[in-house]
């Protein structure tokens, strides 16, 4: 597992703490947090530096927060907003795949451990619209708090997306079994990326 993960290497810096990805528009923020016997303190996001990188504004327009028990897998999920992603809490196994089908990184993965432990990175994820991201909690309770550039009730619900978990093109390596899981109907029943784009296969 951990040969597949994402690491923030040096050459994939593209500016201070913010990281590239092999899929395009997608960024990794390394946190900067300084800790001691109170505990610590963690700049999650600096907007200015955020906005730059990614060359547009990014007006926050609601806050979100999940929290999901050991064994909850949720997604393949995308919308029409940006979000801006930081796991505040226990750690998961989170999944990203390019579901644009004029994208130049189309069908491309990338997969990060974030959270708390040695073996999870200390950082956020800028998610541009239309990725499709999903998420396997390794240790809960796990709570995602995501910044988002649209109000939920104003969206265009023809623009949600949710893509197999199990997609055979993607096989996507879900570090639990699938008997383990705790999965919703939706995400059961989600098609598979190339039912939902044929014409890319």
């Amino acid at each position: 597992m951990q040969q597949i993960l994402y690491q923030p290497a040096e050459e994939l810096l593209y500016e201070q703490d913010i990281f590239r990805t092999a899929i395009n528009g997608l960024f990794y923020v390394k946190h900067t947090t300084n800790r001691d016997e109170r505990g610590f303190f963690s700049e999650l996001a600096r907007m200015p530096e955020i906005e730059k990188v990614i060359g547009h504004p990014f007006p926050v327009k609601q806050i979100n927060q999940s929290r999901s028990s050991t064994g909850v897998v949720r997604g393949i999920h995308s919308e029409d907003w940006n979000k801006y992603a930081t796991v505040t809490n226990g750690k998961c196994f989170c999944a990203l795949v390019d579901l644009r089908p004029e994208s130049p990184t189309f069908g491309k993965k990338e997969y990060f451990m974030l959270g708390f432990d040695r073996e999870a990175l200390d950082g956020s994820l800028f998610i541009p619209a239309r990725i499709g991201n999903s998420m396997c909690v390794m240790e809960g309770p796990m709570d995602y708090l995501y910044f988002v550039d649209k109000l939920y009730q104003n969206r265009d619900e023809k623009d949600d997306q949710v893509i197999s978990l199990f997609d055979p093109d993607l096989q996507i390596p879900w570090p639990i079994p699938k008997e383990r899981m705790i999965i919703s109907n939706r995400d059961k029943n989600a098609i598979t990326l190339r039912s939902r784009f044929p014409e890319k296969f």
